[in-house]
C-alpha cells in the first residue's frame, strides 16, 4: 500500500508535464472526498454508507506538524484513530476510544512484555493527542491482534489493525456522533473547506442518523501521514432484500455535490463514489440508470478511457464480489436517479475498448489508481 504514496508525487509530476490530453487539464489534489456504500450479504448482512475526507497535507487536514512528524519518526506505530465506535475493541462498551496501534515487538514473548513495550511507545503521544482533541482519555487495556479474520474476509490491508499489532486502547465516555463530527471537523478541517458544500456537508446531515459513527485515523508512512475524517452509519440486517441499488438512500440525499474546493481546476478523480456488494452467491449488476464508462483494461484493471465524462465503472460485475466506482468527469454533481441499479437480470455488455492504448491512458490508469487506492482501505470495511 505505501507504494502507492510515491506514485503520488509521481503521478503529479506526469499530470503537469502532460498538455492538450483532454479538453481540461487533469489535475490531482492532495484532499479527496469519498462516498462509499457497502452491501454486505455474505458476513454481516449489514449496508454500511460513510463519507471519508482524506489528505496527506495538514494544512487540508489540520495537525500539528511537529507531533506527525514525530509520530512518524517513532517507526513502531501503523496507526493513531480516534473512534465512537461501540467496542472500538473487545472489553469497551460505551466509551469513545483513542487507539494507538503499534507494531509488536519480536523479542516480546510474553503478554507484560508485550504490554510494557506497547504502553512505553503509547506513552510518548497520549498527553499530546489529549491536548489536541480536546479529550481526557485513560488508558483502558492493551489489545493484542491475533488474526487477521476480518482482514481476509474483506481483503482489508491490515494496516489499522491486523495480526502483528498490539493497540494501547484509551478510553473516554461516549459522545454523541453529531457533536462529536461538528467538534473534530472544527479541529481538523480549515473553513475554506468546511465553507464548500461537498461530500463534507453530507456527512455533516448523515451524522444525526441514529447508527451514525466517526473516525478519525492518521496512518503514518516514511515521507508524509495519510489522514482520514469518516462519518459512517450502519443499517442493520438490510442488505439480504436489496435488489435495486439506491446509492444516495443510504446517505440520506437526493443529490451529491463535489466540493467548490475543487473549482479552481479540473480535478476529476478528487471525488469519488463507490460501492462494493458481498454476496454467498454469484451475482451480476443490470439495468444502470446512469452512463457506463467505456474502459481500457491495465494491468488487470479496468482504466476509463475518457475522464471528462461522468459515469461508472464496475470492476468486476459480477461473482460474489462486485466493486463499482462513478466519477464525475467535469460534472459537479450527481443525481440519485443516475446511480441506482440492479442486481441479477440481463448482464451488462461490455464497454472494454481494444488493447492497444497511447501514453494518455496510462496517464489515466497511473492517477485512478493513486487516487482510489487510499479510500478503498476504508471502502473493505474498518476493522475494529
Amino acid at each position: 500500500m505505501w507504494k502507492v504514496f510515491g506514485l503520488m508525487m509521481i503521478s503529479a509530476l506526469v499530470i503537469l508535464s502532460t498538455n492538450g490530453v483532454y479538453s481540461q487539464e487533469m489535475s490531482l489534489a492532495t484532499f479527496q472526498e469519498t462516498a462509499q456504500v457497502i452491501i454486505d450479504k455474505s458476513i454481516s448482512q449489514n449496508v454500511t454508507a460513510s463519507i471519508t475526507l482524506q489528505s496527506t497535507s495538514i494544512q487540508e487536514i489540520k495537525f500539528p506538524a511537529e507531533l506527525e512528524q514525530k509520530i512518524r519518526e517513532n517507526g513502531k506505530i501503523s496507526a493513531i484513530t480516534l473512534t465512537n465506535q461501540n467496542q472500538c475493541i473487545l472489553g469497551v462498551n460505551n466509551e469513545s476510544c483513542i487507539m494507538i496501534n503499534v507494531a509488536r515487538d519480536p523479542k516480546d514473548k510474553n503478554f507484560l512484555q508485550i504490554q510494557n513495550s506497547t504502553l512505553k511507545v503509547s506513552e510518548q503521544f497520549i498527553d499530546e493527542l489529549n491536548e489536541f482533541f480536546d479529550t481526557n482519555a485513560e488508558l483502558h487495556s492493551t489489545f493484542i491482534h491475533g488474526n487477521d479474520q476480518t482482514s481476509v474476509a474483506l481483503e482489508t490491508s491490515g494496516v489499522i489493525s491486523g495480526k502483528g499489532t498490539v493497540s494501547a486502547v484509551y478510553t473516554m465516555p461516549m459522545e454523541d456522533t453529531h457533536s462529536m463530527y461538528e467538534k473534530i471537523s472544527a479541529i481538523l478541517l480549515p473553513k475554506v473547506i468546511r465553507d464548500s458544500d461537498g461530500f463534507y456537508n453530507v456527512a455533516k446531515n448523515l451524522s444525526l442518523h441514529e447508527n451514525a459513527k466517526v473516525t478519525f485515523s492518521i496512518i503514518p508512512t516514511e515521507n508524509r501521514s495519510l489522514l482520514q475524517l469518516r462519518l459512517s452509519t450502519d443499517y442493520p440486517q438490510a442488505a439480504p432484500e436489496i435488489n435495486q441499488v439506491n446509492m444516495l438512500e443510504f446517505l440520506k440525499t437526493d443529490e451529491l455535490k463535489r466540493s467548490k474546493y475543487f473549482s479552481s481546476g479540473f480535478y476529476p478523480l478528487n471525488s469519488i463514489i463507490q460501492v462494493v456488494v458481498l454476496s454467498t452467491e454469484e451475482t451480476n449488476v443490470s439495468d444502470v440508470r446512469g452512463n457506463i464508462l467505456e474502459t481500457q483494461i491495465i494491468d488487470g484493471e479496468k482504466i476509463p478511457t475518457e475522464i471528462t465524462k461522468a459515469g461508472w465503472i464496475f470492476d468486476p460485475e459480477q461473482g460474489m464480489r462486485i466493486q463499482g466506482k462513478y466519477i464525475f468527469g467535469e460534472s459537479t454533481k450527481v443525481k440519485a436517479n443516475e446511480l441506482m441499479f440492479s442486481l441479477g437480470g440481463e448482464r451488462l455488455q461490455s464497454a472494454e475498448i481494444g488493447k492497444e492504448y497511447d501514453e494518455s491512458i496510462i496517464v489515466v490508469a497511473i492517477i485512478t489508481i493513486v487516487a482510489i487506492a487510499a479510500a478503498i482501505f476504508y471502502l473493505k470495511g474498518y476493522k475494529k
